[in-house]
């Protein structure tokens, strides 16, 4: 999720994301043709291999996010399956229309229950989300004060859940940039060169454990995220002292073994771990 003020790049972010992603592998693919092969325009030969990327307006109905009808058709959730689903200004949905995507976030998959059919589809994406950090959007901005009162933000931010938030593994803050960082900044790493080193840490995962870290469970986390010991006091510090749930837990195990996979290391050094707790920061209150 990221989150600042109108102007920061969020939504760019977030449209590159998909070149970022290794390439569909021919499972990948066709799993992502076959789902679009069931939509009223079915699916584009041109698109094949292509991750999906879907980004459905503030407005979209609950049925338009699931998918739904007499004879259920799949929704925005399960086209992008192996892509990317980008949701802009998250807190303007309807609050029912966030609260759908707990369970594909959490099982990769979306059931539709109706009175004369029922339909199992895919749901497996990378959620991105961008928010501003309160109603007016300019909480914390050096230069340009922010008009909300301290009651508004907090009824603002609430429109996101807890339990959503708790799987929403990246929470990142996008400050404002001054005049100069944008005009005389460095030149940023290119899309392609991130690429590669994404390509090689997702090899080391298939190589380690035959599956993406995201996909890990139970004893398989134990197994494939070894902790050196300051790495372990910290994670174990981390969680009693910003009282994560068990799910936090190893939603931020999981992002330290892909941060050490992008790092090369075997072992969850404490960098790795300093991290990946940082990137799972609140939203700021005022």
């Amino acid at each position: 999720m990221l989150v600042g003020p109108p102007g920061t790049g969020k939504s760019m972010l977030a449209q590159r994301f998909a070149g970022l992603l290794p390439p569909m592998t021919p499972d990948e693919a066709l799993e992502a043709a076959a789902v679009s092969s069931l939509t009223a325009g079915g699916f584009q030969p041109s698109v094949w291999g292509r991750r999906p990327f879907r980004a459905p307006h503030h407005t979209a109905s609950a049925a338009a996010m699931v998918g739904g009808g007499g004879n259920p058709r799949p929704g925005e959730i399960s086209l992008a399956h192996h892509g990317v689903l980008f949701l802009d200004e998250l807190p303007e949905f309807e609050r029912r229309v966030l609260e759908v995507l707990r369970e594909p976030l959490e099982t990769g998959r979306i059931t539709i229950a109706r009175a004369t059919a029922h339909a199992d589809f895919p749901a497996r994406f990378q959620f991105i989300a961008a928010m501003n950090p309160c109603p007016c959007g300019y909480l914390g901005h050096p230069s340009r004060p922010c008009r909300c009162t301290p009651d508004q933000i907090r009824r603002y931010q609430s429109r996101v859940s807890g339990p959503l938030l708790d799987r929403i593994d990246l929470q990142l803050e996008l400050p404002a940039q001054s005049h100069e960082e944008m005009l005389d900044g460095p030149v940023g790493e290119a899309s392609a060169a991130v690429r590669l080193r994404v390509i090689a840490a997702r090899e080391r995962q298939m190589a380690r454990q035959g599956k993406p870290n995201g996909d890990l469970g139970g004893r398989e986390i134990d197994a494939a995220c070894p902790l050196d010991d300051a790495a372990q006091a910290l994670l174990r510090g981390a969680m009693h002292k910003l009282a994560w749930s068990a799910r936090a837990y190893f939603r931020v195990l999981k992002v330290a073994r892909t941060i050490a996979d992008l790092d090369g290391a075997d072992t969850l050094a404490i960098r790795h771990v300093a991290e990946a707790i940082q990137y799972r920061r609140a939203l700021r209150s005022g």
